[in-house]
């Protein structure tokens, strides 16, 4: 008790001088230590709050951050006085900013009322904001006023992004209400939410948002429903995704290319791979098509990507399929992935007497982890060019650094070599 008694002393003390990181100090002692539940504090928790409001207000940014948690921990005595600085039309706005945020902690009726009441008059965006996430952080507490606000025009987009913050399936209902909704935001925010939810009233309206007019609300569709690969075959997925990949919009088609990845079947992978040999397709889309195969991670998948290796002559989708080839994973795939590099290489591909692609061949046989690769990496040791002999080096150190070691000092003695390979072996000894 002593103890208690000399820290609210040295609290006041501090507050009369304006020391306002002392008293911080004090009040956490206090507050957030082990005696906080003893009746001395019980009985002094207003003089506790009157300190504490004194930092709130008239302390710095990070002082008032700090005694946010000291407010909280007085619970809902401290409810009060934040709703009359939030109503204050006059205080300062960070202040103002401040108590939305605290409120926030608080699942309490007033705390909700006063936040709802913000939203619904004040005219500052900054703090209707604070109170939209401070709502949405109550949880259910909140959604029946959150719902009511929905009915409202001028308080309906703010009432739906603070739903979307409530990861509870009551928000479904009053979500569903607005995805029609005139505002193509609120659509949008409306879809984005419900796409987190697995229930059955969702997927049908993701569908039918597929085809909205605006793009957001499309993009939002068709990145929710890449997330339902379990209804594939129930909602035939593919054949509703694949029309945007053909969407006007260039983001729609490289998420549409995303979630068709995440359906993981080979029709998925055939529509992609149509797409990507199109003339006429964008240099990102044609990207994102080659992640998006990489990604499935099937035979077929690996299959479309060695088939354009051969439908395009463009540098740069040689080089990212090469890449993606390093990044497969699958056991069954590393083979095959490993033989299409190393075909590339001794098939004189038109892609091969390009350095950085030879170089990315290099680095994705190291990636693969096959030891057949052993031979043609140190092939590529004779290369003019200074980079792909690294890589190569690299790649060998990647498979097996002591077999290619070995190999390397048995060739190094064999004087039929070309003065080349010659030359690049002893370099590759050296950085060994």
């Amino acid at each position: 008790m002593n103890n208690i008694n000399q820290l609210l002393v040295q609290a006041q003390a501090a507050n009369d001088l304006a020391d306002w990181s002392s008293l911080i100090q004090y009040l956490q002692q206090l507050i957030l230590g082990e005696n906080a539940r003893h009746p001395e504090l019980v009985k002094n928790r207003e003089h506790i709050l009157k300190l504490a409001f004194s930092i709130l207000e008239m302390g710095d940014f990070q002082q008032r951050w700090e005694v946010t948690k000291v407010l909280t921990n007085l619970g809902n005595i401290a409810i009060p006085p934040l709703i009359e600085i939030l109503g204050d039309e006059d205080a300062e706005e960070e202040l103002r900013w401040y108590a939305a945020k605290i409120l926030g902690e608080f699942q309490h009726p007033d705390a909700i009322r006063a936040l709802v009441e913000l939203l619904k008059t004040d005219e500052n965006e900054e703090l209707k904001a604070i109170a939209t996430t401070a709502l949405g952080q109550m949880g259910t507490a909140a959604i029946t006023a959150l719902s009511e606000l929905i009915t409202e025009e001028d308080t309906r987009l703010l009432a739906v992004r603070s739903l979307c913050c409530i990861r509870q399936t009551e928000t479904i209902t009053p979500l569903l209400g607005v995805v029609q909704d005139s505002q193509a935001a609120i659509r949008t925010a409306a879809i984005e939410a419900l796409s987190s939810f697995h229930d059955q009233r969702v997927p049908p309206t993701l569908l039918v948002a597929l085809d909205d007019v605006a793009v957001t609300v499309r993009r939002a569709a068709v990145l929710g429903l890449g997330f339902r690969p379990d209804l594939c075959s129930e909602l035939d997925l593919v054949t509703k995704l694949q029309p945007r990949l053909y969407d006007f919009n260039l983001e729609v088609c490289c998420a549409a290319a995303v979630a068709l990845s995440r359906m993981n079947c080979d029709e998925a992978a055939k529509q992609l791979f149509q797409v990507l040999v199109l003339p006429q397709t964008p240099v990102k889309l044609q990207l994102e098509i080659i992640r998006a195969l990489s990604w499935m991670e099937i035979l077929s998948s690996v299959e479309y990507l060695q088939k354009a290796l051969n439908y395009t002559c463009s540098e740069t989708m040689w080089q990212e399929i090469v890449t993606v080839l390093g990044q497969v994973q699958q056991p069954q795939l590393t083979q095959l992935a490993t033989e299409i590099l190393l075909d590339m290489l001794q098939s004189k591909h038109p892609a091969t007497p390009i350095a950085n692609i030879k170089s990315a061949i290099a680095l994705s046989l190291g990636q693969l982890g096959k030891m057949q690769a052993i031979e043609p990496l140190i092939w590529l040791l004779a290369d003019a060019n200074a980079s792909v002999r690294l890589h190569a080096i690299a790649a060998l150190k990647n498979l097996d650094r002591e077999v290619a070691h070995q190999q390397l000092q048995q060739l190094a003695n064999n004087a039929t070599l070309i003065p080349d390979l010659q030359k690049g072996i002893a370099i590759a000894l050296a950085e060994w």
